[in-house]
């Protein structure tokens, strides 16, 4: 039962009523929602775990989470700094050989050798915010070298994990030029999946166990990570992506010969995790906390607001607009609203999305996280209707 003045149980009903239109669409197989606001959880699993299966979604059904990963890395990243085993200004040259005297790019449509030395090295804030010099280039496929040099490469973003070990990874990252600057501009991705080899190699250990060590099991989340079990993997829904002519739904990922079925070649800290709304409202809460949870304290305060402001110019949110439009910021793996443009957005909310269909958003001044997980897979960086909707509905069920 809900408590007074935290969240509508009617309110909530409707919803359920939305969400699940979206699985009577047709759109989506199921999904798993969750809001908690105070003392309040309220979670609704709606539909099946695939198109045509009798199997319904579950409370503790695990999803890949993608880019929801990225919070998780930014937080173990900063145990690391508490620890005085990183720090945030200093160049990462010494456990990352493969970046130090890095070469750029004159132009976003230069040739791979038509370059300029690096101004500076590139430091731990430069992988917590983005602003390396390398990562996502917005445009169509194969547009510039720069594109073509990476997909080639294997280490182009996309919904599935690296092919390539970490070292091999970075081996292959360091024979290319920066697109920018470090500092110069924000470039999506490529800084988390860095952060997760540096994170190996300062603590000495895979990047799998040292979040289990400081992460997981502290939080009790017991579901989580960069592969599923055997004995669950019946609780792995199949992935879906939208077929490119007819815009319904195909096969991306199932369970029976899943990608996530054995351990990784490369543990992805951009995108490589699976989870559940529990395991990661244990992380949220933690985060809401400002770094406790229960009697386990995972980071201090200060590390929690560093992570959490904006660290962007505004020239770099304008030149990444279909991420921020003008009303969000970055900060150490989470976006963060600057100021209240809808329902959700208000002012120090900070989360991410996963573009295989998750959304995670904890909101301090109202004290509220929010969770959505589907296994659509996103069409382009701004976000469906479904997680616009879940938001909208999410909001409108507060009751005080």
């Amino acid at each position: 039962m809900m408590s007074a003045r935290n969240l509508s149980k009617e309110r909530l009903g409707r919803m359920h009523d939305i969400m699940a239109g979206y699985v009577e669409r047709g759109e989506i197989s199921g999904m798993v929602t969750l809001v908690s606001r105070r003392e309040d959880v309220y979670v609704d699993a709606i539909g099946k775990q695939a198109f045509g299966s009798d199997v319904s979604m579950q409370r503790d059904t695990l999803f890949r989470i993608a880019s929801m990963t990225k919070p998780i890395t930014a937080a173990a990243a900063l145990i690391l700094v508490e620890e005085c085993r990183l720090r945030l200004d200093e160049p990462v040259d010494q456990l990352l050989p493969e970046l130090a005297d890095r070469q750029v790019l004159k132009r976003l449509d230069s040739p791979l050798d038509d370059t300029v030395p690096a101004k500076r090295a590139i430091t731990l804030r430069d992988l917590l915010t983005f602003q390396l010099g390398i990562g996502v280039v917005m445009a169509p496929p194969g547009m510039y070298p720069i594109q073509k040099a990476m997909d080639e490469a294997g280490l182009a973003p996309g919904p599935n994990p690296p092919a390539h070990s970490p070292d091999e990874w970075m081996k292959r990252l360091g024979s290319l030029p920066l697109v920018y600057q470090p500092g110069q501009n924000w470039m999506y991705h490529t800084g988390s999946e860095i952060l997760g080899v540096l994170i190996a190699r300062a603590a000495d250990q895979p990047l799998e166990q040292f979040l289990h060590e400081r992460i997981f099991e502290p939080l009790g989340m017991k579901d989580t990570g960069f592969s599923v079990p055997a004995d669950k993997l019946d609780r792995l829904p199949t992935s879906y992506m939208t077929h490119p002519d007819s815009g319904a739904p195909m096969v991306h990922d199932e369970p029976a010969n899943s990608r996530w079925s054995s351990k990784p070649a490369f543990p992805s800290g951009g995108g490589g995790l699976v989870s559940t709304v529990d395991d990661y409202l244990a992380f949220c809460q933690m985060m809401l906390n400002k770094g406790q949870y229960g009697r386990e304290r995972i980071l201090s305060r200060p590390s929690i607001e560093l992570m959490t402001i904006d660290h962007l110019t505004a020239e770099m949110k304008a030149n990444n607009r279909i991420f921020f439009g003008d009303h969000s910021g970055w900060g150490f793996g989470v976006a963060v609203s600057l100021k209240r443009s809808d329902l959700s957005d208000t002012p120090g909310r900070f989360g991410w999305n996963g573009g295989t269909g998750t959304s995670a958003y904890t909101d301090p001044k109202e004290n509220m996280i929010g969770i959505v997980m589907t296994q659509r897979l996103m069409d382009s960086p701004a976000p469906p209707s479904v997680f616009l909707d879940y938001w909208t509905s999410a909001y409108q069920a507060i009751d005080d």
